[in-house]
């Protein structure tokens, strides 16, 4: 076995990947405090391949030398946009037919476990601020809320860490077949 070679990977050119096939999916940062995760997540968006992500409130915007530094450029091939008030936003991403999940820890929160995302939905993922989360207001005006089962002492991911594997639950939920038990 080998490492395989960076030419190797047949990487898609920025303007491949923006006309390629999407994940119905989008991501919702709301008061993300730190830039090196605001890059984290454009990374992760564009390895899934989402559609689009939102950057809200006091969400730091490219170009940053810290978003960049941990993008490694997918802050050119993830379409984004600035939107400072994050209500009208899930407004408008609900009247356009997006389920809205809010990824947070709450009483009657659905386990990443049961999740069961739709073959005809496109959801919105909204992650909240490192510190206080989601909003309170966002979480009881979502859709679902979504929460990540941990088993540790802390309870607490980091948020780029979460952003992958909400994504990658999604993706698999939503593009790789179902195994069947066998009886």
């Amino acid at each position: 076995m080998r490492k395989i070679k960076n030419e190797e990977l047949n990487r898609l050119s920025v303007e491949e990947f923006k006309n390629s096939d999407r994940l119905e999916a989008l991501i919702v940062l709301d008061d993300v405090r730190s830039a090196m995760n605001v890059g984290s997540a454009f990374r992760t968006g564009d390895a899934f391949g989402i559609e689009k992500m939102y950057l809200c409130g006091i969400t730091a915007q490219p170009p940053h030398r810290e978003i960049n530094k941990t993008a490694l450029g997918a802050q050119d091939s993830v379409e984004w946009e600035h939107v400072e008030d994050i209500q009208t936003l899930v407004a408008d991403l609900k009247k356009s037919g997006y389920k809205v999940a809010a990824i947070e820890q709450a009483d009657e929160s659905t386990s990443l476990l049961d999740f069961d995302p739709q073959p005809n939905e496109k959801y919105a993922f909204i992650f909240g601020n490192e510190v206080f989360g989601v909003k309170d207001e966002l979480v009881e005006g979502a859709d679902l809320v979504l929460e990540i089962p941990q088993f540790g002492t802390k309870h607490s991911l980091n948020i780029s860490v979460s952003i992958g594997v909400v994504l990658w639950d999604f993706l698999t939920k939503k593009r790789l077949p179902k195994k069947r038990a066998s009886i």
